[in-house]
């Protein structure tokens, strides 16, 4: 599908801004609304293309600073394990697209409610230090399957760093590593089926201006209000959009 119609332009670009607006008040939800939102009009392969390079540029935005390298030596296990993921999956949302994207739209619906769900009951698993060499990994292949099939990249790895009881800083900073790997894991698995035609790439590079905008403006915002009501109303759209993705893709498939 060309991006070429003014109103559709208009309706991405409000939607990067808007996703930024919400990375920049809690520290995540680009993907989560761009993906669930343009889901609405565009194949999941287009979608996931337009949302690689204000993704990549928002989490180094977000990762910047000290104490990166003793972070990443952590979260390792986790990250390999996500691109290996991304890799089995290579190729879903491109083949999604060329023979129908009915289970691909049920797929992303039912990552998005999950991820709702268990922010809004407020559950909080711990990981102690001594399981993070094995569970991180599988929670890293999880979360790539995840990727690979819908573009969304938060499902489990976000609950995943929230058991592993970092500091508030560093929960962000940790999530924007996970989702800078996944990004890049993304790209690559779009780009070798053919799914990031040039088109798409320029396109993807002009969604990176509303997307930090928005993200600059959610930042004000983070340091002048409390962030928990913001949060569990993005969850409250989140569930209501995923529900709706979800219920579309069903009955596409049926």
């Amino acid at each position: 599908m060309p991006i070429d119609n003014m109103s559709l332009l208009v309706f991405i670009a409000a939607v990067f801004a808007l996703g930024g607006f919400v990375k920049g008040v809690i520290g995540l939800g680009l993907p989560t609304i761009t993906m669930g939102m343009l889901g609405l009009s565009l194949p999941p392969a287009q979608a996931a293309a337009l949302l690689v390079v204000p993704s990549l540029l928002t989490n180094v935005w977000q990762v910047a600073g000290s104490g990166m390298t003793a972070l990443v030596r952590r979260l390792l296990p986790m990250l390999a394990g996500l691109c290996a993921g991304v890799a089995i999956g290579a190729g879903w949302l491109a083949s999604a697209s060329a023979h129908g994207s009915g289970w691909v739209a049920g797929a992303l619906g039912a990552a998005l409610v999950a991820y709702a769900l268990l922010g809004l009951v407020r559950w909080r698993p711990h990981v102690a230090p001594r399981h993070e060499p094995w569970l991180g990994p599988l929670a890293g292949v999880a979360t790539g399957l995840v990727t690979a099939a819908t573009g969304v990249f938060v499902v489990p790895a976000v609950p995943y760093l929230q058991a592993l009881g970092l500091a508030r800083d560093e929960l962000v900073r940790a999530l924007g590593i996970a989702f800078l790997v996944a990004t890049v894991a993304l790209g690559v698995a779009l780009g070798s089926h053919g799914a990031l035609p040039f088109a798409m790439a320029g396109a993807s590079v002009l969604a990176v201006v509303p997307a930090l905008a928005g993200m600059a403006c959610g930042q004000v915002l983070r340091r002048r209000v409390a962030p928990e009501p913001f949060r569990r109303l993005f969850l409250s759209g989140l569930l209501a959009l995923g529900g709706y993705l979800l219920a579309r893709g069903v009955l596409a498939s049926a």
